[in-house]
């Protein structure tokens, strides 16, 4: 007869309990939307569908934002400055306990793949709507998530090991993986951090330029070095995945049209990428996904070049072109990562999602284009968001509302779904031309200057052909002031 011993038992006993508590619904009744303008706005509408209270939060600036009026209950949290509002920790978990939040959705930029804010909430008892913080903690490390990818035979591009610290380590790694080379900021992203560098001179201002705007704006200075691609295609997958190890993809989207490494347009399903390459790239972002056990929404962002491709990141987050997606699914993404934090196992099956036409989505900005997409800011004095048949428009302002300089320029999204992508460019230039956004100056025209390129059509551009484009709408709006009003 075998004895038991007590150190297995105790072993089990903490599986059974562990397996257990996993096992237990976590009900959400009131979410905290720790964010601002239009993606606070759609968080708060699935909210509404589910039957989920809202809280908003606002600076004292923003006090009549569109968020902050339709949430079930608003709360100021700081000064105007975001690192005294919507990056503070401190008030936001404040705000969160006083109001009665048992969960926090981050949505997209401010504090959404901080993971020490998540770890925060973890500690006080209330849910983060994402991923746990130690994944977060891992793949918003660039340097890491690289390493693991390559551990699991997923390409990635050539590169420093570790962060660079020195110029003389900076000129030794660009001259063994040769010129031009990439610096890129450990943490964060949106273009913050990142620098080409084409030669040996020009190393030592684009180090020290880079790293100086990484802590800024993340409050981490640290940088890596890798090869530059020339002229990729940026193709991201988007995952969802459970705590319950259950992953899938939505599919590819193209969001190669970037200015200064921000994306302007993006589009789902890309065109012109071969069934599979495309097979590859969501095997491989569902195999990274399950491997570092993520689970919310995420999207891995991969570059293209050619039959090539490379890892490029992970946003551990929704993205800002999610509405892409949701258009060519059917798939409500905020409402799957809601049910995904109430530890509820994902209802779809990879085999029964159904990709259904094309989507196009363009984001609206208050800037001026010719001044070099400078920021406009001023009253929205009037205002005419476009309709009809495949239009979505996600938007955080109406008539009277104020523009600041404070906080990012985007002022709304329009999505345009069509049964081809010939029919959805046709159904967005249409939109385009309705917009009417008083007071401030917008991108409107732009992106419909962009949308008539031939390249778009044929879904032939890459993150490099911007600077072409920009050049050749300034031209024509030259030619344009010379001409007799009629």
């Amino acid at each position: 007869m075998k004895t038991a011993n007590p150190s297995d038992e105790r072993k089990q006993l903490k599986r059974n309990a562990e397996k257990e508590e996993h096992s237990k619904k976590r009900r959400i009744k009131k979410v905290l939307v720790a964010n601002r303008g239009e993606i606070a706005v759609r968080i708060i509408r699935t909210l509404r569908d589910m039957g989920i209270k809202s809280v908003a939060i606002f600076s004292d600036v923003d006090r009549n934002s569109l968020h902050a009026t339709m949430a079930d209950e608003s709360i100021c949290v700081g000064a105007r400055s975001p690192k005294d509002s919507y990056l503070n920790k401190i008030q936001i978990i404040n705000a969160a306990l006083v109001t009665g939040a048992d969960a926090i959705h981050p949505g997209f930029g401010f504090l959404s793949e901080n993971s020490s804010f998540a770890k925060m909430c973890e500690i006080y008892g209330i849910k983060f709507i994402g991923p746990s913080h130690r994944v977060m903690s891992a793949m918003a490390d660039k340097d890491i998530s690289k390493k693991t990818m390559r551990e699991l035979g997923i390409p990635v591009i050539d590169g420093s090991d570790d962060v660079v610290d020195s110029l003389k380590e900076a000129l030794k790694i660009a001259e063994k993986i040769g010129y031009p080379v990439m610096i890129k900021a450990r943490a964060g992203g949106g273009g913050k951090g990142m620098r080409i560098v084409n030669s040996e001179d020009a190393m030592e201002f684009a180090l020290t330029s880079a790293k100086k705007e990484a802590e800024n704006a993340f409050g981490n200075g640290e940088v890596f070095i890798e090869k530059y691609i020339k002229s990729p295609r940026h193709i991201e997958v988007q995952i969802l995945g459970d705590e319950h190890g259950n992953v899938i993809h939505l599919g590819c989207r193209d969001c190669s049209l970037q200015l200064n490494h921000q994306k302007i347009i993006e589009e789902a399903p890309p065109v012109n990428l071969s069934k599979e390459l495309e097979e590859k790239l969501c095997k491989y972002a569902v195999k990274g996904a399950k491997e570092i056990g993520y689970y919310s929404a995420g999207t891995m962002e991969f570059l293209v070049s050619g039959d090539n491709l490379f890892f490029l990141e992970m946003n551990t987050r929704i993205q800002v072109e999610h509405p892409v997606t949701e258009m060519i699914t059917g798939i409500d993404i905020v409402r799957a990562q809601i049910n995904i934090a109430e530890k509820k196992k994902l209802k779809i099956k990879q085999e029964n999602i159904k990709f259904r036409g094309h989507a196009i989505e363009c984001r609206i900005n208050a800037c001026n284009v010719e001044e070099g997409f400078t920021p406009s800011i001023g009253k929205i004095k009037e205002l005419n968001l476009p309709g009809g048949y495949g239009i979505r428009v996600d938007s955080g302002i109406y008539q009277g509302y104020d523009v600041l300089p404070f906080y990012d320029s985007m002022l709304m999204k329009i999505i345009a779904w069509g049964e081809n992508k010939k029919q959805a460019m046709a159904i967005m230039s249409r939109a385009l031309e309705e917009l009417v956004v008083g007071g401030v100056s917008i991108n409107n025209k732009f992106n419909g200057f962009l949308l008539e390129q031939k390249a778009f059509a044929k879904s032939k551009y890459t993150t490099s052909d911007m600077e072409e484009y920009m050049e050749e709408y300034a031209k024509l709006s030259e030619s344009n002031r010379g001409k007799p009003m009629d």
